[in-house]
């Protein structure tokens, strides 16, 4: 079955590294991506910068050029940035900015509306949050009031569950991905978000899986395929991401 790989990381040690929360991560090159899903019909994907390369686009920018045309990047971009910045980084095949709560605090939350909205307006960029659904609470309104978001692995908690379901409801996107990060069963939360709506869910591997408690397995794409049955697995595990970074299909 073709995937899209709606979320991995590249850690490339010819550039910046920044040290976040105490943790430095170990390298991981596209040359080693690549290897990592020999065995699966990858037809593209998303680079995911961490917080450990804060505001750095040369990585990306790198990593793009070295996976090819059918992989997009997802960045993290300080608030100053220029219009022209943004429109070179969109040539270049970035496609959505990135808000990581978890690791970068209430400037984060503060910048969300508006950043969100600014890039969306120059680049039709959409906005990804790396965000504990337990901690969505005031952001419901925001959230669903922008031009497009997604929610990153699963939402993490079983205890905002409830929460992520309604902004599933209104249109939000979330990625399938991170199964080891969770404190819930993954398969149950694929089952439930999918009959909320059929579009929402994009499978990631999230490789390397930096700083999770169980990396990334074949069997988590088994879960999904087992969960869903073949035609609706396709479509989270590639269809939908195509929609959603805009990528012509071959």
């Amino acid at each position: 079955m073709p995937i899209f790989d709606a979320h991995l990381h590249i850690i490339d040690p010819r550039f910046p590294i920044v040290e976040n929360q105490g943790y430095v991560p170990k390298a991981f090159t596209a040359d080693d991506y690549r290897q990592s899903v020999s065995r699966f019909d990858v037809r593209g994907g998303a680079i995911v910068s961490g917080s450990f390369q804060g505001f750095d686009q040369m990585y990306l920018l790198d990593a793009l050029q070295a996976l090819g045309d059918r992989f997009v990047g997802v960045t993290q971009l300080p608030a100053t940035v220029s219009d022209r910045e943004i429109l070179e980084l969109h040539e270049k095949g970035v496609r959505a900015l990135r808000f990581n709560v978890m690791r970068g605090g209430p400037e984060t939350i503060a910048q969300l509306d508006y950043f969100a909205r600014r890039v969306h307006d120059i680049a039709g960029w959409h906005a990804e949050l790396y965000i504990d659904s337990k901690d969505l609470g005031e952001l419901m309104e925001t959230i669903v009031s922008l031009p497009a978001a997604s929610i990153d692995h699963l939402g993490l908690s079983k205890q905002g569950l409830p929460e992520l379901l309604k902004l599933v409801n209104q249109g939000v996107k979330v990625k399938a991905t991170g199964f080891g990060r969770l404190d819930f069963d993954a398969a149950e939360a694929v089952r439930t978000i999918h009959g909320v709506n059929p579009e929402a869910l994009l499978f990631g591997t999230d490789l390397p899986s930096t700083r999770a408690k169980t990396p990334f397995q074949e069997s988590d794409i088994d879960l999904i395929q087992e969960t869903l049955g073949e035609q609706q697995a396709e479509k989270v595990l590639y269809r939908n991401a195509l929609t959603w970074y805009g990528i012509e299909e071959r």
